[in-house]
């Protein structure tokens, strides 16, 4: 009976544990088909992705390529506008023979102005000649207007040194004699010593500062009177007398055998007055020596010296020493004998004149 039941129990068992067995594949090919379904299901998103990214693509590609022919057609239409102005501009030019003519018209219109300039040049060259020759002219004229008006010995040899160096720049052989007045006239200009006229004014108005200063000196007396007192003296009241008298007689003098005349001290109106005529004198020769006036200059040298001697004291170191230099100022040359230079004037004219007939007889036909 064990047997039986058991063998009944295991025909019982035997079915509940091969269920399980066969469930274990159904499971498994549920999950295949659930992960094949979510495959194909991420596939078609993914497709379905590229596909909106394909036609966004085409959207833009498409923009981009109209605002290209956009472009396009706005460069097509100024490349049109261009070509109708080139067309019109080439529809306004002449034909070929017309530009033919008109090369040839400029050909000969230049070589008519290269002729024309060459002989506005030709004309020009002797035009400039013809001026510097007058410019030596002048030149000259001046240096005698110099030496006869100031007596300006610098300035003319200056003057004739700008006249010879235009006749040399003309390289003229007919200039020869010309230039030959010229030199000689600069040798003569070259003797001739200027005289320091601006020299001789500052050193009289140098004196006429000095004027000022002009005192007159009381005179003293030199006498014996130290000597008699020496042989009187026998006490305190023979020295005393002795020194007293010493004193006094330096202020007066008592001489019956004078031989000159005793000139009185000057008061302070009388000696302004002398000294504004001194003063006065000193500035006449001062004009007169910068316009070379001789005569006056030496008129008015004297005059100031007979102030000075007639009415200051000779003894005096200020009116000697403006003594002994108006005596030098004297001395000075303030005028010199100017050369004439009429003669270089006149060779120069002549040297003009024979330069211009010369001029027309070669252009004459």
């Amino acid at each position: 009976m064990s047997e039986t039941v058991l063998s009944n129990n295991e025909q019982q068992t035997t079915p509940e544990a091969s269920e399980p067995t066969s469930a274990a594949p159904a499971r498994r090919s549920g999950n295949g088909l659930a992960m094949l379904a979510l495959l194909l299901g991420a596939a078609g998103v993914a497709v379905g992705g590229w596909g909106v990214w394909q036609v966004r693509q085409l959207q833009g590609s498409e923009q981009g390529q109209g605002q290209h022919l956009q472009v396009l057609n706005e460069r097509t239409e100024s490349l049109q506008q261009r070509e109708q102005q080139m067309t019109a501009q080439l529809s306004s030019l002449p034909p070929a023979s017309e530009l033919e003519d008109r090369r040839r018209l400029v050909a000969q219109l230049q070589g008519d102005q290269q002729r024309l300039s060459q002989r506005l040049e030709t004309v020009l060259g002797a035009s400039r000649k013809d001026w510097r020759l007058a410019e030596a002219e002048h030149l000259l004229r001046l240096a005698t207007l110099r030496l006869s008006a100031l007596q300006d010995i610098s300035s003319a040899r200056a003057l004739v040194e700008g006249a010879d160096e235009i006749l040399r720049e003309q390289s003229d052989p007919a200039s020869f004699a010309a230039r030959e007045q010229l030199a000689r006239s600069l040798a003569t200009l070259n003797s001739v010593k200027q005289p320091d006229r601006t020299g001789l004014f500052l050193r009289l108005a140098a004196q006429r500062e000095q004027v000022q200063q002009l005192s007159a000196v009381a005179p003293e007396f030199d006498t014996n009177a130290d000597a008699v007192g020496a042989l009187t003296a026998d006490g305190d009241v023979a020295s005393r007398l002795s020194q007293w008298w010493a004193e006094i007689s330096k202020y007066f003098e008592i001489d019956f055998n004078a031989d000159e005349n005793v000139r009185p001290l000057l008061s302070g109106q009388s000696l302004n007055q002398l000294r504004l005529a001194l003063s006065l004198t000193i500035e006449q020769a001062q004009w007169a020596a910068l316009n070379g006036e001789a005569k006056v200059y030496t008129q008015a040298l004297d005059d100031a010296r007979s102030v000075l001697l007639t009415n200051f004291n000779a003894d005096n170191p200020q009116s000697k020493a403006m003594l002994d230099s108006l005596n030098a100022l004297a001395q000075e040359p303030v005028s010199v004998v100017v050369p004439d230079l009429s003669e270089s004037l006149t060779a120069v004219q002549a040297y003009i004149e024979r330069r211009h007939l010369r001029v027309e007889e070669g252009t004459k036909p």
